[in-house]
């Protein structure tokens, strides 16, 4: 019997993350991203009365707000401040050889959006720092102070798609060092002025260079595959995306991973051994709901993709 209460606030597709993975009282699961714990709360509170759950996550900020949320399910529940690329490593050690379900939500959190000291927004006038965790990697204002215009422009490119990515990076490089999120973000302004209803002209560089801070992508191809890998056959993999480079990403591995055959399509005959390990649940994602997205702006463009396990290969 579910004898806990959850707190007010709840993720992103919260619900559909439970019955995705639909979570059993003798079962272990993983979140990958577990932030400040909406998620793992509800896997956990499902799990009763013996359900396991590893929460990953690399902001020390939100897991201690985690760790006092999930308080209440003891030693059920196992916090570690780690990437989720480190998954299998810290299962391991939690002597768990398999799970029977994982959720990733990926990209920034709200509260980290509405830190101005965590430099992610361009709402606040904070330090450019945008790092996930509190690590001594380079941050967002070391990033974008030594290297080349080109390269600049090469992020803002690829990871924020951004048309006017020249002239963006352009007037950085002529304007260095920057260091708040409102130089830059004012900078930004002046070369690609706010249109009326538009989303704001910094939008797209701010998550350009958040990405290339992460390494999110990289991170991202590299993890879902290891993900897949300790899966129970019948368990489930639930990703949650934000913004098209993820989902696209997500939507390539899942389909990659689901084929048979990954030859190229004129090759006759099949080299590769390959076999699918996964089956794709929704081929379409699936996306919140009207109401969902009137109450929490961050919902607006979240995609879910999930997929079951079939081998133990």
């Amino acid at each position: 019997m579910n004898n806990t209460t959850p707190t007010p606030h709840q993720s992103v597709l919260y619900q559909e993350i439970i019955d995705a993975l639909s979570p059993q009282p003798d079962g272990y699961y993983i979140d990958a991203t577990v932030g400040a714990g909406g998620h793992a709360w509800g896997i956990l509170n499902a799990a009763l009365p013996g359900g396991h759950l590893l929460g990953l996550d690399l902001d020390p900020q939100a897991l201690d707000i985690a760790s006092q949320r999930l308080s209440v399910f003891s030693d059920r529940v196992f916090l570690r401040k780690r990437s989720y690329q480190y998954m299998r490593e810290e299962t391991q050690q939690l002597g768990w050889d398999y799970v029977d379900g994982i959720v990733m939500d990926l990209g920034v959190s709200s509260m980290q959006l509405d830190t101005p000291e965590r430099g992610f927004s361009f709402r606040f006038d904070g330090p450019l720092d945008m790092r996930f965790g509190d690590e001594t990697g380079k941050n967002a204002a070391q990033l974008i102070n030594t290297i080349s215009e080109t390269e600049l422009a090469e992020i803002i490119w690829k990871y924020g798609e951004d048309r006017l990515s020249r002239k963006i990076a352009h007037r950085i490089y002529e304007n260095r060092p920057i260091n708040s999120t409102k130089e830059l973000a004012e900078l930004i302004e002046k070369t690609s002025p706010r249109k009326a209803n538009s989303p704001h002209p910094a939008t797209r560089t701010f998550q350009a260079i958040r990405i290339a801070v992460n390494e999110e992508l990289k991170t991202i191809e590299t993890s879902i595959p290891g993900a897949i890998h300790l899966l129970r056959p019948g368990g489930h993999l639930a990703i949650i995306s934000f913004h098209s480079l993820e989902d696209r990403l997500v939507k390539t591995i899942f389909r990659q991973e689901s084929t048979d055959c990954i030859c190229p399509p004129k090759q006759p005959i099949c080299t590769c051994g390959h076999k699918a390990s996964i089956q794709l649940i929704n081929k379409k994602p699936i996306e919140p709901s009207e109401k969902e997205k009137e109450n929490n702006p961050r919902a607006r463009s979240a995609k879910l993709r999930i997929a079951k396990k079939l081998t133990m290969a």
